[in-house]
């Protein structure tokens, strides 16, 4: 079995290098980011901010292989972000797998290389596009429409973003729960209220959604078989059951058995 990562990353904004950029040094955090905000409403009409002032917090994953399906985020709470990102890197090095994500060329992938330059970190293996392994100049990575990175919304619209769905409402029109108790807009005020638990746990799930959507779809091209696909969803299942937190239970509970 080729080890597959599932992965999703959860952002706040930058406020370090937004004084940086702009001298705000005499404002608090929450003012640099209502600041900021607010310049972006006025320049573009909403308040996201661009991708490289997007600093990663989580970084969640599920990870399948030969000995089982584990789904954590990365790292220590008290971890930053450089660790974080080294983590993430390091798996790909160590284990090669497919990258499995939602939207992760058009946010996560450009986050990640981004902050990653910010903080330094080496990620020859990812970055490889044959000149270390001649495999990977027929599949890699960073191309867009090579499979060792599989981003399933993306796959799924033809890559027409205009046809791009929302994973929450996908997922539960599949029969999955979907997104419980939070949305990537209330992050910020989560993780600034000390709520980091919070994200972490919407986080896997998030991670938990796009698995099983991957499954969906490895059905749908007929690489599982019905058997196969019902083993997936009720391993799934099985180590979610497992797991003694409260969001697993919330999350199992909101997920039909006929799923």
């Amino acid at each position: 079995m080729t080890p597959t990562l599932v992965f999703d990353l959860e952002t706040i904004p930058d406020v370090v290098g937004l004084r940086a950029l702009h001298g705000w040094d005499d404002l608090s955090d929450d003012e640099v980011v209502e600041r900021a905000q607010a310049e972006r409403r006025e320049a573009v009409g909403h308040d996201f901010l661009p991708l490289h002032l997007q600093r990663i917090v989580v970084v969640g994953c599920v990870f399948r292989d030969d000995h089982g399906l584990r789904v954590r985020t990365l790292g220590q709470p008290e971890d930053g972000e450089a660790v974080l990102i080294q983590q993430f890197f390091k798996t790909i090095e160590h284990y090669t797998p497919r990258l499995v994500s939602w939207n992760g060329s058009g946010f996560d992938l450009p986050v990640l290389h981004y902050r990653a330059l910010v903080h330094g970190v080496t990620a020859a293996r990812y970055w490889d596009q044959g000149e270390d392994d001649r495999d990977f100049k027929f599949s890699n990575y960073i191309s867009r429409y090579h499979m060792r990175h599989c981003d399933l919304m993306d796959v799924l619209a033809k890559y027409n973003g205009r046809a791009n769905a929302p994973m929450d409402q996908l997922a539960r029109l599949c029969g999955f729960p979907g997104k419980l108790g939070m949305d990537g807009s209330q992050v910020w005020p989560a993780w600034r209220d000390g709520r980091g638990d919070e994200v972490r746990a919407y986080c896997e799930t998030d991670v938990v959604n796009t698995w099983l959507l991957y499954c969906r779809f490895r059905l749908m091209r007929g690489e599982l078989g019905p058997a196969e696909y019902e083993a997936e969803v009720a391993l799934v299942r099985d180590t979610l059951a497992g797991i003694d937190a409260p969001h697993w239970r919330e999350y199992l509970a909101a997920w039909p058995s006929a799923a």
